[in-house]
């Protein structure tokens, strides 16, 4: 069993001998890298990428991201591929093989059949001299100087440089298209990601109802508003213009100076410059807001008109937090 000190040493080694094997690919970003940019930017069709065992795992990975951030792919695996899976593959799409060695048997029998097709191969390979080197019509090339495993055995760095090469072609064509954080909301609509990217003020502020009290409003009809909405404050108005908001907290300060509540109105507790969002605003960055000022509500406005609260809470329940 090792020791505390010699565990640590073993994980920083691993971590640098993979970070080695992702800088050397700088390198390789080459005339190939640029004309398979080129060819997915212009496909008529679909990034077919295909790879077996290690290989796979990172191929179902690069789909992934080419999906979420705006280039149509499908993930073949090179075994089912031969046994009918090749059917996937259309006339316009462009095929990705993922190896490490590019000699594998699986790779040795596919590649004939994926030549058959006419479709163009490329070949995101560790040994630009292997038969699927030899055989694609370009090389994204992921040569490694040794795995991160003792034993030079154990796909680590080499699988490290496939992920690290797909999220370049990934982030290169996301780039070329202009893809904004708009159409990235549009391919995560679930989750917390995706709720920071599509979820406005009004979303959540609409479930709250509107609670307000005019500038003479008297403490007994603050209070009640308050408790009855359950958000920790009212607006206050002018008509329907913001004025200023009373909170909890006002609430209790104003007790701790008065005994005489007869005269008080809204006007004479109220903070007059309440922090303000426009509706159609996105919820995360209210949440800013709030952080900044250290705050747990916020009044929303609709074109300068008031228009509810949004309180932390709702953000919570959103898991946008």
């Amino acid at each position: 069993m090792k020791n505390n000190y010699e565990i640590k040493n073993i994980a920083i080694a691993a971590i640098q001998e993979e970070a080695r094997a992702v800088a050397a690919l700088a390198q390789y970003i080459d005339d190939d890298f640029v004309t398979v940019v080129d060819r997915i930017l212009h496909l008529q069709g679909r990034v077919i990428v295909t790879g077996i065992g290690k290989s796979a795992i990172i191929a179902q990975k690069i789909v992934a991201t080419l999906n979420s951030t705006g280039t149509p792919s499908i993930f073949m695996h090179a075994a089912d591929a031969i046994h009918g899976d090749l059917g996937i593959i259309q006339q316009n799409d462009l095929i990705i093989a993922i190896s490490k060695s590019g000699n594998t048997p699986e790779i040795k029998v596919l590649v004939p059949f994926l030549k058959q097709t006419k479709n163009l191969l490329v070949a995101l390979v560790g040994n630009t001299e292997s038969y699927l080197a030899k055989n694609a019509d370009f090389i994204l090339n992921t040569t490694v100087e040794k795995e991160a495993c003792p034993n030079n055995l154990a796909p680590t760095s080499s699988t490290t440089a496939q992920l690290a090469m797909g999220d370049a072609l990934a982030v290169v064509l996301q780039e070329c298209r202009d893809f904004t954080d708009k159409d990235f909301a549009k391919y995560h609509p679930g989750g917390a990601l995706g709720k920071k990217l599509y979820l406005r003020v009004s979303d959540l502020s609409d479930q709250n109802g509107k609670p307000s009290v005019q500038l003479q409003a008297n403490v007994r009809d603050i209070i009640i508003t308050i408790t009855h909405f359950r958000l920790g404050a009212v607006a206050v108005l002018n008509g329907d213009q913001i004025q200023g908001i009373i909170t909890d907290g006002d609430i209790r300060r104003m007790l701790e100076k008065h005994t005489d509540l007869t005269a008080i109105t809204a006007a004479d507790i109220m903070g007059k410059s309440p922090k303000v969002i426009d509706k159609n605003e996105l919820a995360a960055n209210a949440l800013h807001i709030m952080r900044e000022n250290n705050i747990t509500q916020l009044l929303v406005s609709d074109h300068g008109i008031y228009d509810g609260v949004i309180h932390i809470q709702d953000l919570l329940k959103e898991g946008i937090i």
